[in-house]
């Protein structure tokens, strides 16, 4: 602070103060030498002594009128929280003195909470700034009591005490609730501990709450009512759990129905009530026997405490059907069930809820041909069945279907005789033969080899399929191991028989090939007989060979009855045409030869006496001749 701004509030007093002192006082502070400097105008004038005739202060005055100054004034700092009082009320704004330099104007809005509000009352106020672009001091109530609010929020958060907030409104994914006058957070999943889709419900709404979530950064707060509930759900689980004992029967009302089991509430605490413990008989699906909001007398048969689960049963409250069978329900009687189980080894009959039976798949028919149990049985399907073996102690029972008619095995003689001609269904092809159904329970199989007589097959199913109808007769017998065998050629005669002097060894007939190979060609002959023509046989004599699915003359070079067996060349009928034709030429040389030996015989018988010229003739005769027998010879070989 300058000399020249210092104001002085005494000097008045001072004014009167004798002139001796004021001159002692100046003559102290005077003493010292001054030098003079040269006369200019108002050099009299003496700056240091104001129009009252007063000097200025010394360090020791200048220090203790600060002091006084500083403690006619509150020292505050910008966002510092302070008391202040209400001085004066206006329109729109209250005025507050916090004992400041100067006092602050805060609106009337942020005193909406205290309604009687009056001249005087003590309010607690933040000090936003000292002073503002236009040099008032800022004060604010709202900030203060959100800070406060803040710090009452963060400490309840570490001590876990619940409190009282007011919803506000509704907000994208929950509500804004105003606790110590600070919006916080209430998440739609917080708001009760089963699923809420209306909000609007609770907007105006005082309730209690829990913080749970608190962001120092941003200020940000979450809070929960459903962490209440939770809190006296889990209070109350604590007295039933300890409370609870095996064996006790309990109300409970089912709150939540799921494809292995329903929960029901048993009064502050959950159980499950398995699938297997609803019905002594099998169930799909616990909707099938129970609704929602059922209220059922439940056994606990388990429970964890460390877990918090107790296990619940519903069929245990009443006896087991297999300790209360009826006495229709013995070894050797009929009884009707229902299917709820196929397995691969056989099928589960229902007799009465809780009593099953197996029907295994060795007792489903009399055939010796296994049965697959899930192509003969359906679920829900109804079936008679004996009841073959029963065990009440072990809970079994054993059921036969096929016990339920005679077996036909006990008279198979006289219903499928040997030689006997009948017509079956095809069941099953295998390689190696067709298995044919007769009559239920009753079946054989016909050889690959009984089949045709005269054709050879690879694959059974070349001649026949599974579905369609066959005849049949029987050719043998096998009772004890429920076995016939069966022949479909011996429906006709063997035509082998009367085909061997039809096709003897060097016939020669027209055949078509339907099938060739590297080993060779099999021919269709009449007859329906087909030969077999080996790969060498099949030569043409241009050098090719007959190819599939072509005409040509085959000749017989084996014919074996027994083994049915033909076998064919083409080769051999053009090779033998060659060699037929080489012995003709032989024979005419053969020929001329003869009728040449007879000439020259004749012409000596004739000649009595041979002239030169004769001899001449008889020369070029016996060459011609030798020639001739060289030629024969080599024709011969």
């Amino acid at each position: 602070m300058s000399e020249n701004e210092i104001i002085n509030s005494n000097a008045d007093a001072q004014e009167n103060v004798p002139a001796t002192e004021v001159a002692e006082t100046s003559a102290a502070t005077t003493t010292a030498p001054v030098e003079v400097a040269p006369a200019t105008a108002h050099d009299d004038f003496d700056w240091s002594v104001d129009k009252r005739n007063v000097a200025i202060y010394t360090k020791e005055e200048r220090a203790k009128y600060d002091a006084v100054y500083d403690g006619t004034f509150k020292q505050v700092n910008d966002g510092e929280m302070v008391d202040g009082q209400i001085v004066a009320l206006t329109k729109t704004d209250a005025v507050v003195n916090i004992g400041f330099k100067s006092d602050g104007l805060v609106s009337l809005n942020e005193f909406r909470d205290l309604p009687g509000m009056k001249i005087g009352d003590v309010v607690e106020i933040m000090v936003v700034e000292k002073e503002d672009r236009e040099g008032h001091l800022h004060l604010s109530r709202k900030l203060a009591r959100i800070t406060r609010a803040w710090e009452r929020i963060v400490e309840v958060h570490k001590t876990g005490e619940i409190v009282t907030g007011l919803v506000t409104s509704k907000t994208k994914g929950g509500l804004i609730v105003d606790v110590f006058g600070m919006e916080t957070f209430l998440p739609g999943s917080q708001i009760d501990v089963k699923p809420v889709t209306d909000y609007d419900q609770f907007v105006g709404k005082t309730m209690e709450f829990k913080v749970v979530k608190v962001n120092e950064t941003i200020k940000n707060a979450v809070v929960s009512h459903k962490a209440l509930i939770e809190s006296d759900i889990e209070a109350q689980r604590a007295v039933i759990m300890g409370k609870l004992e095996k064996g006790q029967v309990l109300e409970g009302t089912i709150k939540n129905i799921t494809d292995f089991g329903a929960f029901l509430d048993l009064g502050g605490v959950d159980g499950l009530l398995y699938i297997t413990d609803i019905s002594w008989g099998r169930i799909n699906h616990p909707s099938e026997v129970l609704k929602m909001d059922q209220k059922l007398n439940v056994v606990v048969l388990d429970f964890d405490d460390d877990k918090k689960r107790i296990s619940l049963g519903l069929k245990q409250l009443t006896p087991h059907p297999w300790d209360t069978l009826s006495e229709d329900i013995a070894e050797g009687n009929v009884v009707k069930g229902k299917v709820v189980n196929i397995e691969d080894y056989g099928a589960f009959l229902e007799i009465m809820p809780g009593v099953e039976g197996l029907v295994h798949v060795s007792e489903i028919s009399w055939a010796n041909t296994p049965v697959n149990a899930k192509e003969f049985f359906k679920m829900g399907d109804e079936h008679e069945a004996k009841i073959v073996t029963l065990d009440k102690d072990a809970r079994k029972m054993s059921l036969s279907i096929k016990q339920m008619t005679q077996d036909p095995w006990s008279t198979i003689e006289e219903a499928f005789p040997v030689e006997s001609k009948h017509k079956g269904l095809v069941k099953n092809i295998t390689p190696y033969g067709v298995f044919v159904e007769l009559k239920p329970g009753i079946g054989g199989m016909i050889h690959i080899s009984d089949l045709s007589w005269t054709k050879r097959f690879n694959h059974p199913s070349e001649y026949t399929k599974v579905g369609q109808e066959i005849e049949i007769m029987i050719l043998s017998i096998d009772k004890e191991n429920r076995k016939l065998q069966l022949g479909h050629k011996q429906l006709e005669e063997d035509p082998w028989n009367a085909l061997e002097e039809t096709f003897a060894i060097g016939t020669i007939h027209e055949g078509h090939v339907v099938k060739k190979d590297d080993k060779g060609a099999v021919v269709q002959l009449p007859y329906g007989i087909e030969g077999f023509a080996p790969n060498r046989h099949t030569n043409k004599e241009d050098g090719k060979q007959v190819a599939a699915d072509e005409t040509a003359q085959f000749m017989v070079i084996e014919f074996d009855r027994n083994e049915k067996r033909v076998v064919l060349s083409h080769t051999r009928i053009w090779e033998q045409a060659v060699a037929d034709e080489k012995v003709a030429v032989a024979k005419e040389r053969q020929a001329d030869v003869a009728r040449t030996k007879k000439a020259v015989k004749d012409v000596q018988s004739k000649v009595e006496k041979a002239t030169l010229g004769d001899l001449g003739v008889l020369a070029d005769l016996k060459k011609k001749l030798d020639n001739d027998a060289a030629e024969e010879a080599k024709s011969a070989e």
